[in-house]
């Protein structure tokens, strides 16, 4: 049993997202799907054109929680050990020598993986274990990463030269793939006088770790009613051209769809996001408000899909329609 009370646990998710919204302004829709991931033990890749904000986000986070922060520059040219660290040669008082672990930037509760796709697939399978295990092996030792611990990973929609797409197993391991869209009017200009007057704003301290991890403990407490955990099932097999709830667009144009792991993710995300707003059980909004976030880098458009132009965003909104409780 958690030793937070569901109504901590509320307080504490509306305390994060109005301390990151000091610094973030007009995206309250991912801060909170941002939230979501981190209290439900997940990973999140953002996904939006340069200068929308989500570096700020991921910092602004780490401040709110008073978390440690590791930031990893994707380029071309970095290496594995650039991420989880290497064994160097460390000299001893005497004059002898021995290996010494240095730990790379991975080691951290909240990592942000910037422009994940700029680095080599080898490159980007050094986070493979991390996010999945909580732990890096090197040189035939294992090394546990910080609790809790959230990789938030960017990537350009646009730039596309230059870039290697992430493998089917990487992008899986996100709980979801967020769009950060560009500002309204209103929003860019608040900020404009947030970033270019005399002093720029601060994000309090509203938690620590260990309530993250109380938090993280809650939610796999929340019930699933039997007939939401069908529909999430439901969902995810709709997504498969042999599905018997398969639109008949999924059959068409669909490679690949969903895996377990997608199941596992909506309903942890729904729970999330039932005790954020009040309740002590999932409903059918909290499924279908996450399910494209859960669903759309899971689903793998074939040959034709890609020809007609179509987007897995698009097939994902078909399945909701098609699949009813």
């Amino acid at each position: 049993m958690s030793d937070i009370s569901p109504e901590t646990f509320r307080r504490t998710f509306d305390a994060t997202r109005d301390a990151v919204g000091q610094a973030i302004v007009g995206h309250d829709n991912v801060v909170e799907q941002v939230l979501v991931t981190l209290f439900a033990g997940g990973h999140c890749l953002l996904e939006g054109v340069p200068g929308t904000g989500k570096t700020l986000l991921v910092r602004s986070l780490a401040a709110a929680l008073d978390l440690p922060f590791g930031r990893i520059q994707f380029t071309p040219d970095l290496m594995p050990a650039d991420i989880v660290g290497t064994e160097m040669i460390a000299e001893e008082p005497g004059g002898s020598t021995r290996l010494e672990f240095r730990r790379g930037p991975v080691f951290a509760s909240i990592v942000l993986a910037d422009e994940i796709n700029r680095a080599t697939p080898k490159t980007q399978s050094a986070l493979l274990q991390a996010m999945e295990e909580r732990e890096v092996s090197v040189a035939r030792r294992t090394y546990p990463l910080p609790q809790p611990f959230l990789v938030l990973a960017t990537q350009n929609p646009l730039e596309m030269e230059g870039t290697y797409p992430l493998p089917e197993a990487q992008l899986d391991r996100f709980l979801l793939k967020v769009h950060v869209g560009s500002p309204q009017l209103a929003d860019l200009l608040r900020i404009i006088d947030l970033t270019t007057g005399g002093s720029r704003p601060s994000v309090p301290c509203v938690a620590d770790a260990a309530t993250v991890i109380g938090m993280n403990s809650l939610a796999r407490e929340v019930v699933v009613a039997p007939h939401l955990r069908e529909l999430i099932g439901r969902l995810v097999l709709a997504t498969h051209a042999n599905g018997d709830d398969a639109p008949s667009l999924v059959r068409t144009v669909v490679r690949h769809g969903a895996s377990p792991r997608a199941a596992q993710g909506l309903a942890l995300g729904a729970k999330v996001r039932a005790l954020a707003h009040g309740r002590a059980n999932v409903s059918e909004e909290d499924i279908r408000s996450l399910a494209p976030s859960v669903l759309r880098h899971r689903v793998l458009l074939n040959f034709e899909g890609e020809a007609q132009g179509l987007t897995s965003d698009e097939v994902v909104a078909e399945v909701l329609r098609s699949v009813r409780s």
